[in-house]
């Protein structure tokens, strides 16, 4: 599978750094208006996940990895990039400019197969997370949207919970900050996000409810999301507070997410009982790691606790997701 990445940000370079180790699949090329040297710089070395084991250098408008290169461009319109003469199977869209049918479809007009975003992109974009609803892909699916870490977090969790029957949940997701914020107070039409995201903890509007209600319609309603910025570089903590039908006991729902991480959702879901902090979770491949030391069950009410990585784990669902469009073809 040749494979190319629009946007070389934090989710674009992670599999990019990640594929060059996959042996089934190609990264052909990558497209972003950073110059080249810098790309290769930042490829190198990484503040949260480390230097890059194999050597990196620059060979034109080539960045080379061991027995393994790809091409670097510069082309802000995605109508205009040389998809089709380099072969493109699947563009991955990371810049997060190019989330609406329309716009993805650029890339299509371009010559590639198929576009695959990276985050939960515009309502006319199917919304397909995979192991939840994966098998609902078919060949004739030119734009895939996966989710977002927060709906791939949160769609497993309400769905097994929902096997014992959901009357209603509220989700906070305690999130590391991004680069869509600031280290130094600036303008923002979303205030509080424009404040400096180092020094604050700080809450954000996010639209993780409506992505679940499309997911989940039997919960259309009954879902309340909320999400807080906190000061650290990686990891977030799904903070799930639900309503059951009926009661139950924590150690039923930690059984429940036990074995499932054990058998169906096995590489998707973890479940752990160590005291876990967010700086554990880092480097983690799973969509969420249940932690049922802080499973606390009042009556009907359930408080669960899911960590993830937000970047990591999510990049490890865009690989599952390669290779199953590679298998399905």
């Amino acid at each position: 599978m040749r494979v190319a990445i629009n946007g070389m940000g934090r989710i674009g370079r992670l599999l990019c750094r990640r594929l060059l180790q996959d042996p089934d699949i190609s990264v052909t090329a990558v497209n972003d208006i950073m110059g080249i040297e810098n790309l290769c710089y930042l490829l190198k070395y990484d503040s949260l996940y480390g230097s890059y084991a194999t050597p990196l250098y620059i060979q034109e408008d080539r960045i080379v990895s061991g027995d393994k290169s790809f091409r670097v461009l510069q082309q802000p319109v995605p109508s205009l990039l040389p998809w089709e003469q380099l072969g493109i199977d699947v563009v991955i869209e990371c810049s997060g400019r190019f989330t609406s049918g329309e716009k993805a479809a650029e890339h299509l007009q371009a010559g590639a197969g198929r576009v695959l975003l990276s985050t939960t992109g515009s309502t006319d974009i199917p919304l397909i997370i995979y192991g939840f609803n994966h098998h609902k892909f078919t060949r004739d699916i030119a734009i895939v949207s996966p989710g977002g870490c927060m709906t791939n977090c949160a769609t497993h969790v309400l769905y097994i919970l929902n096997s014992i029957g959901v009357e209603s949940a509220h989700i906070h997701m305690l999130h590391s900050y991004t680069s869509r914020q600031s280290l130094v107070d600036t303008s923002h039409s979303q205030y509080r996000r424009g404040r400096a995201a180092a020094e604050s903890i700080i809450p954000v509007e996010i639209d993780l409810a409506q992505s679940l209600e499309r997911l989940l319609p039997q919960l259309s309603g009954k879902i309340a999301t909320s999400s807080t910025r906190v000061p650290v570089t990686n990891g977030a903590m799904g903070d799930f507070v639900v309503q059951m039908k009926e009661e139950v006991t924590r150690a039923h729902v930690n059984m429940l997410f036990q074995k499932t991480a054990d058998m169906e959702y096995k590489g998707i879901i973890a479940y752990t009982e160590d005291p876990l902090v967010s700086a554990d979770i880092k480097g983690n491949t799973h969509s969420l790691l249940i932690d049922g030391t802080l499973t606390a069950v009042a009556g009907r009410q359930v408080r669960l606790v899911a960590w993830f990585d937000n970047e990591y784990g999510y990049a490890g669902r865009i690989i599952d997701w390669l290779h199953y469009m590679k298998k399905i073809n």
